[in-house]
């Protein structure tokens, strides 16, 4: 089975499509890392994947606007609709301290699931959205980001691309969770 999800490799959609294989007793599948929930959506479409695992809803963040634009431009069926504890941490380069931090970048869902933690620690940084929480990490470990960034992303992600954690469980809510949905392709 191709599971096809919102994200890459260290992605909160990459936990969330482990937890699905893992309730349904699928053993053999391989993940297609499609960042944005369009490409999932579009890919069930098109048949490149068999299911699309995509987040919908977080209890802080509310919903995810680009979720809801995929399914408004795509058929599908839902399969599972299931939720996943979200734990965000802030993330440097090694060698960089908190005070040295000067621009945080996440995905949009992430920074609003942080925006009192940022309010009161960050408040005169700058903020940049990105698309995905994983591939924000990704891109400072390989210095496509500016050294002083932080970025807000999964514990998983810190040990993928081997990053420090500078906090954890930044999260303003303290059971952060999120909606993700398990789609596959309708067949009219």
């Amino acid at each position: 089975m191709i599971v096809g999800i919102q994200g890459i490799e260290g992605s909160f959609s990459e936990e969330a499509a482990k937890s699905f294989c893992k309730k349904f007793g699928i053993k053999n599948f391989k993940f297609k890392y499609l960042i944005s929930s369009m490409n999932v959506l579009n890919s069930v479409s098109d048949r490149t994947i068999d299911t699309g695992i995509f987040a919908m809803e977080n209890a802080q963040g509310g919903v995810v606007i680009e979720s809801v634009e995929a399914l408004a431009k795509n058929q599908c069926e839902i399969v599972d609709m299931f939720y996943v504890e979200i734990s965000q941490n802030l993330l440097a380069l090694k060698g960089v301290s908190l005070g040295e931090i000067d621009q945080i970048h996440s995905h949009e869902q992430a920074l609003k699931q942080c925006k009192d933690y940022l309010a009161e620690r960050f408040w005169s940084k700058k903020l940049i959205e990105e698309d995905d929480t994983a591939k924000a990490a990704q891109d400072l470990a390989e210095g496509n980001l500016p050294r002083n960034a932080a970025v807000i992303a999964s514990r998983f992600s810190a040990e993928k691309y081997d990053l420090k954690i500078l906090d954890n469980d930044i999260h303003d809510l303290k059971r952060n969770l999120t909606l993700f949905l398990a789609v596959k392709r309708l067949d009219l």
